[in-house]
């Protein structure tokens, strides 16, 4: 099995639900790594956004308190920072703030640097700073490919009341 492929295959299991909903960029229209494996989603459910994380982050929130499991894409870790208010203060809070059931899938990419490197605004991991700040949203890092299908499978099945971001490595889509 292949970073690449795993990465895909999780992706048609989750556009297979009924309740999934994809958003982000680069998700409907090419731009990066991460369009291709979405090619077994049905396109009906595949949302493009531009380039508003922070709104994008809420726009997940809201599908989510809506009953609605959104995976929200985010093709670099720096981009998914700008997002960070209403990924700490909203999604990460509110299980302390009351019964409001949510879960939301969020994908991040650690951005490649082969075979160039796209500078430092780009490849930038954030894994471990996240990890000290949520409560509530698990992180999970995706470095070998059989670890791909259960990291999104659990973050589907999951009934804890956590919503999970699960990191993806660039570089490992050729070389795993």
């Amino acid at each position: 099995m292949k970073y690449y492929d795993e990465l895909t295959r999780a992706m048609s299991f989750l556009g297979e639900q009924e309740k999934t909903i994809f958003i982000g960029q680069a998700c409907k229209y090419s731009g990066t790594a991460m369009t291709n494996t979405l090619k077994g989603v049905p396109q009906e459910k595949i949302y493009e956004m531009p380039v508003i994380e922070d709104f994008q982050m809420g726009v997940a929130n809201g599908l989510a308190l809506a009953g609605r499991i959104p995976v929200s894409i985010f093709p670099r870790w720096d981009f998914a920072v700008c997002g960070a208010n209403q990924l700490i203060n909203h999604l990460d809070r509110f299980p302390e703030m009351g019964t409001w059931p949510t879960k939301v899938i969020i994908r991040v990419g650690v951005g490649s640097r082969i075979p160039l490197t796209p500078h430092c605004q780009h490849y930038n991991d954030h894994t471990e700073g996240f990890q000290k700040i949520l409560r509530n949203v698990e992180v999970i890092k995706l470095e070998e490919p059989e670890d791909i299908f259960p990291a999104y499978e659990k973050a589907y099945h999951r009934t804890d009341g956590k919503s999970t971001i699960i990191v993806e490595v660039s570089d490992y889509l050729n070389s795993k």
